[in-house]
């Protein structure tokens, strides 16, 4: 099942982080902010900020909008039926732009899982470690021009829904890590 509020919302966000001269797009900054939450405790809006911004700040309505999909993200991720959904382009976009964007989310989903305690992500043991290293894989997607625009597409929904389910289950599972208050000199971002 994908949720509609978030992706509705991907083109406002992409032009958001355009006028506020952002380091990344938007995929990427969901994805940066979903790994945040996921691998650290006390994660906060202002510190997003200061990882897809460049002065670390936005105009009024621009931080009313970043504020309320970093509330939205953070709600879904903690709902105990699996509401989160990626930010990522909607249907109408090419399937080379949306693999693109998929890419981009689980290369901003890495960076965040690991600017925070989790160094080496990919090390973890279990499904964390085994997920991390798939999405790894995802990060490099693209999409086949030897296969049918109907094949693409299935493998395309298919990675999605792989990758939603995937930071659901990272999610669920360093709740141990993120209840740990971190020792001091560890990075807080």
């Amino acid at each position: 099942m994908v949720g509609s509020m978030i992706q509705a919302n991907y083109a406002d966000i992409q032009s958001v982080l355009t006028d506020e001269r952002a380091l990344t797009d938007a995929a990427e900054a969901h994805g940066t902010l979903a790994g945040c939450l996921c691998g650290g405790a006390g994660y906060r809006f202002e510190d997003w900020l200061l990882e897809i911004l460049p002065e670390g700040r936005a105009q009024p309505l621009a931080a009313a909008t970043l504020r309320e999909l970093y509330t939205e993200t953070g709600g879904s991720l903690r709902a105990p039926d699996m509401e989160f959904d990626l930010l990522l382009p909607q249907e109408a976009q090419s399937i080379d732009a949306r693999a693109a964007a998929l890419a981009q989310w689980c290369q901003g989903f890495l960076y965040g899982l690991g600017s925070g305690p989790v160094q080496d992500a990919a090390s973890l043991p279990g499904d964390v470690g085994e997920i991390v290293r798939d999405l790894t894989e995802i990060s490099r997607v693209g999409v086949d021009i030897a296969q049918t625009e109907e094949s693409n597409e299935n493998a395309y929904a298919e990675l999605v829904e792989f990758v939603r389910v995937s930071v659901q289950v990272i999610f669920e599972e360093l709740e141990p890590l993120r209840a740990t208050p971190s020792s001091p000199g560890a990075p807080l971002h």
